[in-house]
């Protein structure tokens, strides 16, 4: 297989590409390092690597020649991010994404994997959640989330090659490092290790689907593998955690007292969250393999060696 990641120097987009990697995959890496990390890149030595923005259509077009594959990662990620900067989200999730796809038809690639996220899905009305919930998306990302989906899959539809879209829930693992923006494990855990208290917003009683990347990254590859199908899908653990738990979880980890404070609750952010994510087993075999406390236990102690790798 020869496929192009986008975003491919970030954290989802570094595992799925060393993991192509591994199953001997001829691998092109398209970021323009503006989140995504070079120090990634050092352990993908064999990947083809062009540094480029998703809306140039020439640098585009010339990391996808000759791809069978697509996995569109490349994105402003994250609800708050949206909501401070509304127009870059905008011009990179919706702009990017229709480069990306323009230069995917031209280049007759059969399959795109695109990112999505459960941000799109707003306020949640009905509890777990599966495909056929409403979409009311409350933040700017997940409205662009929504584009890029609905967009993907027009594309599937008129021109022939396949897409599939995977709605993120709260993802994380080795490579995800410390964003203000980002998901709440790594902040709370770069804050841990380093001593600094730990804020949640609201009572921390609101609920979060945690899957692990691991997880994430053989979703990416089913989809990628399987022939015939087309669809947006949640790539989540099927469980929930509360955010007040997490924080002492990731405090016995750190081996760490830190303080644990409360802020005021977040616009955009919903009280509870639990992903339905058998049409993943049914569409194309996805099943998450890795468990909550085994999993933050890896996270942890790849966080401690970043922290130290960091402050040397």
């Amino acid at each position: 297989m020869k496929a192009l990641v986008t975003g491919g120097a970030g954290f989802i987009g570094s595992n799925i590409s060393a993991a192509l990697l591994r199953e001997g995959a001829e691998v092109t890496i398209l970021d323009d390092l503006s989140s995504g990390y070079a120090v990634n890149l050092e352990a993908l030595p064999e990947a083809h690597f062009i540094k480029g923005d998703i809306r140039d259509p020439e640098t585009v077009a010339r990391a996808m020649s000759g791809c069978e594959v697509i996995f569109h990662l490349a994105a402003s990620v994250g609800n708050k991010r949206s909501i401070d900067y509304p127009d870059e989200d905008t011009a990179i999730n919706v702009n990017g994404t229709l480069t990306v796809l323009e230069a995917a038809r031209a280049a007759g690639v059969r399959k795109i994997v695109a990112a999505s996220s459960a941000g799109l899905y707003g306020e949640l009305k009905t509890i777990p959640i599966d495909e056929g919930h409403p979409i009311e998306p409350l933040t700017p990302y997940g409205v662009s989330k929504l584009y890029t989906e609905k967009m993907s899959l027009a594309f599937a539809h008129v021109y022939g090659l396949e897409a599939i879209c995977l709605r993120y829930y709260n993802v994380f693992g080795p490579n995800q490092r410390f964003d203000a923006y980002g998901n709440v494990i790594p902040i709370f855990a770069f804050r841990a290790l380093r001593g600094e208290p730990i804020t949640i917003f609201g009572d921390g009683m609101q609920t979060r689907d945690f899957v692990h990347v691991d997880d994430v990254v053989q979703a990416n590859l089913k989809a990628a593998k399987n022939r015939g199908t087309s669809g947006a899908f949640n790539i989540a653990s099927g469980t929930k955690m509360r955010i007040l738990d997490l924080a002492h979880a990731v405090n016995k980890y750190a081996n760490s007292l830190v303080t644990i404070q409360h802020g005021p609750e977040r616009a955009g952010d919903v009280a509870h969250s639990l992903a339905d994510i058998s049409a993943a087993l049914d569409g194309f075999g996805d099943e998450p393999m890795v468990a909550m406390e085994p999993g933050l236990a890896q996270y942890m102690a790849w966080a401690k060696d970043e922290v130290k790798r960091q402050d040397a």
